[in-house]
């Protein structure tokens, strides 16, 4: 299909308006602006599809304006793009509209006319009300129409029309402010999309990774990310997995071995052949279950719900009673629209999105309210070690020299491996580089360096041929064994070390080992959330308990469980929570899933396994421990503005309701006033959690539930 045609209306820096004629297409709105959302550094994307306009907001800093236009152009109508249904269109002025010109023109018109206008603007909310009350009982709406009908029916047209103004405005905020923040967090949940080169009919053919079908056999280079589940069946590379398994050093993977979508390639090319595609991958899997987690109501929202209901009966009630009593239409009219509902329902739901969008911004995915309301009642929080104490950047700790033929001192040897390894990109090669850098070691000469992809690399030296790589190269391809010095090896890898084994053609020369680096925010992290009421910190870790509790006692935890398996991660989250305690955990791994379960929240790491993302309660999209402490002050910031809203609710329509008893305000100012109630806890809603300059907020003592 040809590209959509599109014109230029307005434009300013950072902000186009457009005229696209194809968005008269039911079939096009969505994709298209999925299709420019995907973009990075495309900011809001905003449909009208009767006026056939487009406007897009967008950073000039990370994305130029041809750029941006060149993306409008590459779009094809048509083509599938997977994509969250959501509305098309932005809430409808036009109700508004029409009731501003009626005010205008009732001046104008005599008396019969005036009431013929008066109808037809007031009509729509007269049969909202009706039909509410047949379907789903005594609401809002319907009291709402009986305040807008017995005006009009007392010939109070401007009180009627005024009256159904201020609704009106109410509701358009309102939808505005749901649509507007659910795509918003939508937004944030796509993954950018991925491009995959696929063989067909013999030729290489790029196309969007989510029209990929099982069987096809792919292609990915360097740099590339693999956007399937499939098999290698050609070449052989290092692929960083740290995003599905958390494990923070690439894995080298060949013919037959699997791989899965989300991995990144970092050397090597191959081919693969796809066996789970599209849908069926764990991104998508993933962004299905984060999507429905989204739609879920908190028990705070549920219950502000069942209060606001309840409130419409009593706002009923009293309007009977009123009339009963006085058999004063005006007073009834005023109670009927003292309303609790429209605040109550409103307010709680758009300051959890405020508050799920503001953490979105710092780095945080809440998977919706509920999950927010449970971050703040945590009193307890576990921390596995690996990929969230520390991350995955090497560090070398030991260099052991096993013969000293070629070099008696560790300088010596780490000098000889950096001046190899530094031909390589891996991960262990930058670290052991790093480590001779900041030793200000010399570089060692040596010939030409034979580097197999995945295994390790050798070159020749002035004293003899060096072989770098890991034990399972040296030994089954290089024929060097390493048994003779088996104490030294199971000491670093019970100490939970990574191992680089160093040989020559005469046998093992030495033994580098890595660890991952304790994170810089981590003490900062742990002393921000004993100040945001968490009462207890633990670790659980797999390294031994004297090595587990070295790093408690550094990070001064509260509790440490060393030599802990995979499966027994669960149990004691559990242990915790039979002592009374609610408990927060925080993990990346695949073997993190049972236990962020078993969690009253989860908490998953930036760069954890798709499981551990799925099983999450809270996902950190930026790889900082900070992100745990901006989300609980968040949450808790959000708790406070419900509370306030609730509180402010129903003291302020209390009063507005005890004055309309009384007689001493007319229809208009309690329509007024309760409206203006609306929108200031819409305000308040809106304006959200923010996070202190300090970064710290003092816990409020009122731990019951905010409604």
């Amino acid at each position: 299909m040809t590209s959509v045609p599109y014109r230029i209306l307005h434009e300013l820096s950072g902000r186009l308006r457009l005229r696209v004629p194809a968005l008269a297409a039911a079939s096009v709105g969505e994709p298209l602006r999925y299709w420019l959302e995907s973009l990075d550094g495309v900011l809001d994307v905003r449909l009208n599809r009767a006026a056939r306009s487009l406007a897009i907001d967008f950073d000039p800093r990370l994305l130029p304006r041809e750029r941006l236009l060149a993306r409008l152009a590459d779009f094809k109508p048509g083509e599938p793009l997977e994509t969250h249904r959501e509305p098309a269109d932005e809430p409808s002025v036009t109700p508004l509209v029409r009731n501003v010109l009626t005010l205008l023109l009732l001046p104008l018109l005599p008396r019969p006319a005036q009431h013929v206008a008066t109808y037809l603007n007031i009509g729509t909310k007269l049969v909202k009300g009706a039909d509410t009350l047949i379907h789903e009982g005594v609401k809002v709406e319907v009291l709402d129409a009986l305040a807008v009908g017995l005006s009009a029916s007392r010939g109070k047209l401007y009180t009627a029309n005024i009256t159904d103004l201020l609704l009106t405005l109410g509701e358009y905020l309102e939808e505005r402010t749901q649509r507007q923040s659910d795509r918003l967090l939508r937004r944030l949940l796509r993954p950018a999309p991925t491009l995959a080169w696929v063989e067909r009919d013999g030729q290489l053919v790029q196309i969007p990774g989510d029209q990929v079908q099982a069987g096809e056999t792919l292609v990915v280079g360097v740099g590339e990310t693999i956007p399937v589940d499939g098999y290698v069946v050609e070449g052989a590379a290092l692929v960083n997995q740290a995003a599905v398994t958390g494990e923070d050093v690439p894995v080298a993977r060949e013919a037959p071995k699997r791989v899965v979508a989300g991995s990144v390639l970092v050397e090597g090319r191959l081919r693969i052949r796809a066996t789970r595609v599209g849908e069926d991958t764990t991104t998508a899997r993933v962004a299905r279950f984060i999507q429905e987690s989204l739609d879920k109501s908190s028990e705070t929202q549920r219950l502000a719900d069942e209060l606001a209901d309840q409130r419409v009966y009593l706002t009923l009630g009293s309007a009977a009673a009123v009339y009963a009593l006085t058999r004063d239409l005006t007073r009834v009219q005023s109670v009927f629209l003292v309303d609790y509902s429209c605040a109550l329902k409103l307010g709680t739901p758009v300051a959890f999105k405020s508050g799920l969008y503001e953490a979105a911004n710092h780095g945080v995915l809440i998977k919706g309210g509920e999950a927010m309301e449970r971050l703040a009642e945590i009193d307890t929080l576990v921390f596995d070690k690996t990929g969230t104490l520390t991350h995955s950047e090497l560090e070398v700790t030991d260099v052991v020299v096993l013969d000293p033929r070629c070099g008696e001192s560790e300088e010596a040897l780490l000098a000889m491996v950096a001046s190899v390894e530094e031909h390589a990109t891996h991960p262990l090669s930058q670290a052991v580089v790093e480590a001779a850098r900041e030793r200000d070691l010399q570089h060692i000469s040596h010939g030409e360096v034979d580097y197999m992809v995945a295994h390790g690399l050798n070159a020749q030296l002035d004293c003899c041929r060096i072989i770098v790589g890991s034990r399972h190269y040296l030994e089954e391809h290089e024929g060097i064994r390493f048994d003779a010095h088996e104490m030294q090896v199971k000491r670093l890898l019970d100490e939970g070390k990574t191992l680089l084994y160093v040989a020559s053609e005469h046998g093992p020369m030495g033994l580098i080992a890595l660890r991952d680096t304790l994170r810089a925010d981590a003490e900062a992290t742990l002393e921000r959330l004993r100040a945001l009421g968490i009462e207890r910190l633990v670790m659980i870790s797999g390294d031994r308990q004297e090595k587990a509790e070295a790093l408690g006692r550094t990070l001064r935890l509260d509790q440490v469980h060393g030599e802990v398996r995979p499966e027994e991660k669960a149990a004691l989250i559990t242990a915790l929570q039979r002592e009374g305690r609610k408990v927060g955990f925080v993990g990346d791994g695949i073997n993190d899933g049972p236990a962020l379960v078993a969690a009253d929240v989860g908490i998953a790491m930036s760069r954890g396994a798709d499981l551990a993302r799925a099983s999450a309660d809270i996902v950190l999209t930026d790889d900082r421990l900070l992100a745990v402490a901006d989300a609980r002050e968040i949450a808790f910031g959000t708790m406070r503005i419900i509370r306030t809203n609730f509180n402010a609710t129903v003291g302020i329509n209390t009063a507005i309701m005890a004055g309309a008893l009384m007689g001493r305000l007319s229809p208009v100012a309690s329509a007024l006033l309760h409206n203006g109630t609306t929108l200031g806890v819409l305000v308040n809603a809106l304006r959200g959690a923010r996070l202190t300059e300090s970064g710290s907020v003092i816990r409020e003592a009122e731990s019951s539930h905010p409604v």
